[in-house]
């Protein structure tokens, strides 16, 4: 786990010395920070606030967020040419891969907990949200990113192209987040909810974002990152052998 540790901190000085991520973290504060304010302004004409405003948003923005932060990270490495380094240097394929994935994920971790302080405001005005459902949010969304990411992860290992491993983790993650449409698009009921069950936000929508912990919802965030770490993991290892 040493080798994780290694490019863990490498990682995460990166994210801390590019202007890429500093733009990154802006557009993803400055949308977070409008929502809450539409959320507010609502609160104070028609409904009460909502705590899992934020994560709702977030279900959806990361479908562009963990993109951006992940296509860089394998593709720029071999487009490059300092992946072969890498490959050469005291470190498994599978502690590249996961500790680049930890420093993506401790990235958005970081940007996620800024937006929690909206909670805290709510309090302060005399909102008084429903903490319980606030936290079921937060970590729900924290799983829902990691997963994002892992998917991210795998087409930054498969393409050099920055570009390509952008559109093509777009395109699954939009995929993946059409839970809550399926039974619009699929006419069978069994088969839609089969589908559903297999989508971001088939776990998401109706558990986190309402307050209500269920083990499979974790189980299935959990799942999803560890198939994908293990697909970039086998993708990196190939290329010993070209």
């Amino acid at each position: 786990m040493n080798g994780v540790g290694v490019i863990f901190w490498r990682e995460m000085r990166g994210y801390f010395t590019s202007p890429y991520a500093y733009l990154i973290a802006a557009a993803f504060l400055l949308l977070a920070g409008f929502f809450f304010v539409s959320n507010l302004w609502l609160s104070v004409e028609q409904t009460p606030a909502d705590p899992a405003a934020i994560p709702e948003f977030l279900s959806f923005g990361m479908i562009f967020f963990a993109p951006l932060l992940t296509m860089r990270m394998l593709a720029e490495e071999t487009r490059e040419g300092t992946m072969e380094l890498l490959l050469t240097a005291p470190v498994s394929d599978s502690a590249i891969i996961i500790g680049k994935f930890l420093s993506a994920w401790g990235f958005y971790t970081i940007l996620l907990g800024i937006t929690a302080s909206y909670q805290i405001i709510l309090v302060n005005i005399g909102a008084f949200p429903d903490l319980g459902k606030a936290v079921a949010a937060y970590i729900g969304i924290w799983l829902y990113g990691g997963a994002c990411l892992s998917v991210g992860l795998v087409y930054s290992a498969l393409t050099d192209s920055q570009i390509v491993a952008g559109f093509l983790s777009m395109a699954t993650l939009f995929l993946l987040y059409l839970g809550d449409n399926i039974g619009l698009i699929v006419a069978d009921v069994e088969l839609a909810r089969l589908l559903r069950t297999l989508t971001l936000q088939g776990h998401f929508s109706t558990s986190f974002a309402v307050g209500i912990f269920r083990a499979e919802d974790v189980v299935f965030f959990a799942g999803l990152i560890t198939a994908m770490l293990f697909i970039a993991i086998r993708i990196v290892e190939s290329r010993r052998w070209r």
